[in-house]
């Protein structure tokens, strides 16, 4: 990156160190907290909306509605995680291609399933076989985002539904009595004061969902573990350590950043918390009331 960087061996400490933060590994290794912050964004108000299906599902009073939400949360909740973000993304993946290869090869004569390998024809592959790095890795992503969704929408659910039941129901059935009926009394009661009781345990999912991150690796993402580990621990001839393994530093920074990010959450989370507590008859909104008193 910068001019003197030609010969790293004969340079001061300050600019050896400029030139070894600068190379194109380590812009790499930055740009993956980006993928980490995009991953959480994009990720989270999909969970939620999932979250909210779901324990509007478990909810319903049609039995096949209620049985499907509670066949996703429980069937989600009890598996390992670990087994969707593997699971997923090779299902859906084989889906996508299936469904392609039905449409653009309908000649094919053999057998997709062929032992343990899924063979489908050139032309539906997904992404395509000549397909640019970024489609590979935009795909990749997409698959993530869905894996991740998947799984922590199921505990989304478990919260919300949790916080509707913990609304008044006296104040449901006032509602109804009043003429509203059963939908309109849960957009207009259940709905707006249900946040209050869901926020503690919709925080408890998003800290885990950062913790959840360092298993993009796993979907073939180079995430800022994959790469922590590799630039602490490679050796080249233009910077050559003084120290052994330089994976504790790295590591290190990985500490910082998932702390920064865990503290700025739970401090996002007790200002809205407060701020939905007002008025609302709850440990907080009391404690609110005395404050002001």
């Amino acid at each position: 990156m910068f001019e003197f960087c030609t010969d790293p061996a004969t340079l001061p400490q300050w600019q050896w160190f400029a030139c070894y933060l600068t190379t194109a590994t380590h812009f790499a290794f930055y740009r993956s907290f980006l993928m980490v912050m995009l991953l959480l964004a994009i990720t989270a108000p999909i969970a939620l909306a999932l979250g909210l299906g779901g324990a509007m599902a478990v909810r319903s009073r049609i039995w096949p509605v209620s049985w499907l939400g509670k066949g996703y949360v429980n069937i989600v909740r009890g598996v390992p995680d670990i087994v969707f973000f593997m699971f997923v993304p090779i299902a859906l993946g084989q889906g996508i291609e299936w469904v392609f290869h039905q449409i653009q090869c309908p000649d094919w004569d053999q057998p997709i399933r062929q032992g343990n390998d899924f063979i489908v024809c050139r032309e539906a592959k997904v992404p395509g076989v000549n397909a640019p790095a970024w489609v590979r890795d935009v795909y990749a992503f997409s698959m993530a985002v869905v894996a991740f969704a998947l799984v922590f929408g199921a505990f989304a659910a478990n919260t919300l539904y949790g916080a509707m039941q913990a609304v008044p129901k006296a104040q449901i059935e006032t509602a109804e009595a009043y003429g509203m009926t059963r939908g309109q009394a849960f957009r207009r009661i259940v709905l707006p004061q249900m946040w209050v009781y869901a926020i503690p345990g919709l925080s408890n999912i998003w800290q885990i969902l950062i913790k959840a991150t360092p298993l993009l690796f796993l979907l073939g993402l180079q995430d800022a573990v994959y790469w922590a580990r590799e630039l602490g621990g490679q050796k080249t001839s233009l910077y050559t350590y003084p120290h052994p393994d330089w994976r504790v530093w790295y590591f290190l920074v990985l500490l910082c950043f998932y702390l920064f990010l865990t503290w700025a959450s739970e401090r996002t989370f007790g200002r809205l918390n407060d701020r939905l507590s007002r008025g609302q008859a709850t440990a907080a909104g009391e404690r609110q009331r005395k404050a002001a008193t």
